[in-house]
């Protein structure tokens, strides 16, 4: 048996195919970690959810903020677009919308050592808030149709950038979801920026202030390493205590896998066929 984690797919299912055949797939006895942003951009979204919908007891994921967004269009609170027109016009699109529902923002293994989340954990949050929070806004996306639709209108209306336990409900969920599928940067006071996407090494954006999440002084304790996706011009990336697999697949970049059940982080890429511009 092998645990694989693999970065962002995007709908990129050509190269998500030519990485599990060659990591040596086998959906019988090994398990896949996915990062979330399933879909969109890529050549076949549709096909990426079918596939995983048939391994489903297979894989470990988490939601990015694409797959949030694929829900939200399917309830007419987002538009949809040609890359996931296809699943949404699908006679399965009921089955797959549910299943993703049902999926999580916060992936935990105490034996392996790793958490898993699509943009990482709040350097608000330590473990125990984390799971409590990731919890907290995984119930509203399960709930019944007419209250998930309610919900995501508000999460889309405006984002919250700063933990604040006196906010309204809303606002403390906005921060919430904005923390584990859209954030990047940090400024000192741990308020989150949601405009940047470059890379960590921009002079500029460290004059202001700003560093990755992960990075931010006074951060709060997570024992566990955490794989995340979501930021493309990090790319892979790696320390002690987080695992970066966004290796920008949907535009020319690569599409990576780590296997995170050995001692040590074997890596392994499949070159893309560049497709799209970065995508947030």
């Amino acid at each position: 048996m092998a645990v694989w984690a693999i970065g962002d797919l995007q709908g990129c299912y050509d190269a998500f195919q030519r990485l599990l055949d060659k990591i040596n797939f086998d959906p019988a006895v090994d398990r896949l970690w996915l990062v979330g942003d399933l879909v969109n951009r890529g050549e076949d979204s549709l096909s990426t959810l079918e596939y995983l919908y048939s391994i489903r007891e297979s894989v470990e994921m988490v939601l990015g903020n694409h797959d949030v967004s694929l829900i939200a269009a399917y309830y007419g609170v987002r538009k949809s677009n040609r890359y996931i027109d296809p699943i949404l016009e699908s006679p399965n699109a009921e089955t797959y919308i549910d299943w993703l529902r049902y999926q999580r923002f916060l992936h935990i293994d105490y034996q392996l050592g790793y958490g898993m989340a699509h943009a990482g954990i709040s350097p608000e949050f330590d473990l125990g808030m984390a799971i409590h929070y990731a919890k907290q806004i995984e119930e509203r996306l399960q709930a019944d149709e007419s209250e998930v639709k309610i919900w995501l209108e508000k999460m889309f209306h405006h984002t919250y950038d700063r933990f604040d336990r006196s906010a309204s409900i809303d606002d403390i969920e906005r921060y919430i979801l904005s923390t584990f599928t859209q954030m990047r940067f940090c400024y000192k006071d741990h308020r989150l920026d949601f405009d940047q996407k470059g890379p960590p090494t921009d002079k500029k954006l460290e004059e202001k202030g700003m560093k990755p999440w992960f990075h931010v002084i006074d951060r709060k304790s997570v024992d566990l390493k955490i794989v995340f996706g979501h930021w493309s011009a990090l790319g892979l990336y790696q320390d002690e205590n987080v695992l970066a697999l966004d290796t920008g697949c949907v535009w020319e970049g690569k599409l990576t896998a780590a296997r995170i059940d050995s001692r040590i982080e074997q890596i392994v890429s499949v070159a893309c066929q560049k497709l799209d511009s970065p995508a947030s």
